[in-house]
């Protein structure tokens, strides 16, 4: 069966149970799942219920597909995502975004929890990616092309739309929330980085870096979905604080900046839908 064939089979079973299509998607990270709690009128379709979809097994992804409303919004809510370093390929692992654009989704937030590079952050703090870097050295658009998605050589000069990033400003703005702004860069994993691969990543600009956000990115952006990410500094990388990693500790800072983050997406929801 060719890819765009499962992708519909995989749509056409989500609307089959579903009251609502959805207009917006979201992608959450580690330890970033509570937004559901605020969603109202919910659906839940466990990953592994839905044909052709991946099922990731990491530690603070629960593994649901959760449609319902935030205000008067319709959402499509991935309680868990997948990552390269699982086995999934590129295609894979962005299996639901395309899912999402034969939905009927044409805006997505992505969320993640990564480390610090730029001097300056600190644990605990949210950052507005602005850009990504791809150190994987693969992507999801590698391989044949069928166009009913998009072009064969789609535009990367605006991956995180420059409307919804100025839509999160005005949000947080009125929340009174902190935030960073920087270029996101993608390592493979799934081990942390080395202190040598962090000053890497800081000398050609990075200001994060983590596992993850980057394929969906680049799926989205050739779909034609705007895309907004944050992401959320669980710790400083390798060599610019001391001491060692641990998904534990990632996922206890993902918890405490949680409420910040949560609060803030839901007020970029329902700005997007009076804008």
């Amino acid at each position: 069966m060719e890819f765009y064939d499962k992708v519909k089979t995989s749509a056409d079973f989500i609307s089959e149970r579903v009251k609502e299509r959805p207009s917006m998607g979201i992608i959450l990270g580690s330890g970033l799942g509570e937004l559901v709690e605020l969603m109202e009128d919910k659906e839940i379709i466990p990953y592994r219920d839905i044909p052709y979809f991946p099922v990731s097994k990491v530690e603070g992804h629960a593994g649901n597909l959760v449609i319902g409303r935030v205000g008067t919004e319709v959402l499509m809510v991935m309680q868990g995502r997948f990552h390269y370093y699982e086995g999934f390929s590129m295609r894979e692992l962005t299996y639901p975004v395309f899912v999402m654009k034969l939905l009927g989704v044409e805006k997505l937030i992505v969320t993640n929890a990564c480390g610090g590079i730029n001097r300056s952050f600190h644990p605990g703090d949210l950052m507005l990616i602005t850009d990504f870097i791809n150190t994987a050295w693969d992507n999801p658009l590698i391989g044949d092309n069928d166009e009913r998605f998009g072009l064969r050589f789609p535009d990367m000069s605006e991956p995180y739309s420059r409307e919804l990033i100025e839509l999160a400003k005005s949000a947080a703005g009125r929340l009174s929330i902190e935030y960073k702004e920087g270029v996101y860069a993608m390592h493979q994993g799934p081990y942390y980085e080395t202190a040598a691969e962090i000053r890497m990543y800081e000398r050609i600009g990075a200001d994060a870096v983590g596992m993850s956000t980057v394929p969906e990115t680049i799926a989205a952006s050739y779909l034609g979905i705007k895309t907004l990410a944050i992401a959320c500094i669980t710790n400083m990388a390798t060599g610019i604080r001391t001491g060692k990693h641990s998904h534990e500790e990632v996922l206890r800072i993902a918890a405490e900046a949680g409420d910040r983050l949560l609060e803030w997406v839901k007020e970029i929801i329902v700005s997007e839908k009076r804008s």
